[in-house]
């Protein structure tokens, strides 16, 4: 694994922002990491980095302990923060040599580095300019372009394309992508559709403990299935609801159609445990068809990352309400 984290706690005085969180990470996986303000992202990041010391917990990346040997693990990581601290004064070409050699990079590694660096962020044009006079587009690239320096195997970005442009965004997502074949990537954004767009996984944080920690594939498949057809729902219950790989049927919607004379209902069928959503969907269609009604649509239901955050966020903010009612 590339990055081991067990058991990872840090308080600030009383207040326990990170709460035993464990995970692990990959070599080329991209991974978002999510949770509302305040739920222990950006500390589990400064952690992650070395910035800040855990009260509790190991960090391993790539087999070697952070807090046993933190200036080699370091070399291997490279980590953009939100508010990257830029020194307004400096050019970019002067800020990228003085990153560089802090990173440890000497002579022609570090002159090819910073090239490289230069070119996959598309910042040649501002080189000779005072980081004070750049928009936020071009300092957010310029704080990507340091922490890719040396080719970091961990590669932690918070909010990564925060003031970019639509045309730079995607240049943004292309980048990580590349940088993913030969290194981890962390990303933490508020952005769902980012996530969508370019991780393999996500961890959920809720008040300072792993929440969800699951594929994107897993977390978007669901155990429904959408039906459109001119069943009536006295039949289609009676029909379908006998199916043994159904566990539900609930029509959700009956709209007048101008195009066709017969009725078209909606259903929401909910699988049994353990059913293979495109199997059922066969079996569903035949007896659909067999009952010489008419199937405008079958598909699997797909929930998207913005609903299941939600519903995280508020079972945990039910099930406070409910601790403080028994309390009481």
């Amino acid at each position: 694994m590339m990055l081991e984290v067990n058991q990872l706690t840090r308080c600030y005085g009383s207040f326990k922002a990170v709460d035993n969180v464990s995970f692990t990470i990959g070599k080329g996986e991209i991974v978002g990491l999510l949770g509302h303000n305040g739920a222990g992202k950006t500390t589990i990041m400064k952690m992650l980095s070395g910035y800040l010391e855990p009260n509790q917990g190991v960090i391993k990346i790539d087999g070697v302990d952070l807090q046993l040997d933190p200036k080699r693990v370091q070399q291997s990581l490279g980590y953009l923060p939100e508010n990257l601290p830029v020194y307004p004064e400096m050019t970019v070409a002067d800020y990228l040599d003085y990153a560089a050699e802090i990173k440890g990079l000497t002579n022609n590694h570090k002159i090819a580095e910073i090239k490289r660096a230069i070119q996959a962020t598309d910042i040649d044009r501002k080189l000779l300019d005072p980081i004070a006079t750049l928009s936020r587009g071009y300092k957010q690239r310029v704080g990507v372009a340091q922490a890719i320096l040396g080719q970091p195997k961990l590669l932690i970005l918070d909010e990564p394309t925060n003031g970019l442009d639509p045309t730079q965004t995607d240049h943004m997502r292309q980048l990580i992508r590349e940088i993913a074949k030969n290194a981890t990537v962390i990303l933490s954004t508020h952005i769902m559709q980012e996530v969508d767009a370019i991780c393999d996984r996500a961890l959920i944080i809720r008040h300072g403990q792993l929440a969800v920690d699951a594929k994107l594939e897993t977390l978007h498949s669901s155990s429904y299935l959408r039906l459109v057809t001119s069943m009536g729902s006295k039949q289609a219950k009676t029909l379908l609801g006998a199916l043994p790989s159904l566990k539900n049927v609930e029509a959700i919607e009956q709209q007048p159609s101008e195009t066709v004379k017969t009725p078209v209902i909606h259903y929401r069928l909910q699988l049994a445990e353990g059913r293979n959503p495109l199997e059922v969907s066969a079996v569903v269609a035949k007896q659909i068809i067999a009952a010489k009604a008419e199937l405008y649509a079958l598909t699997a239901e797909h929930r998207d990352l913005e609903t299941l955050f939600r519903e995280v966020n508020e079972s945990s903010a039910t099930a406070q309400s409910q601790e403080v009612k028994n309390a009481a």
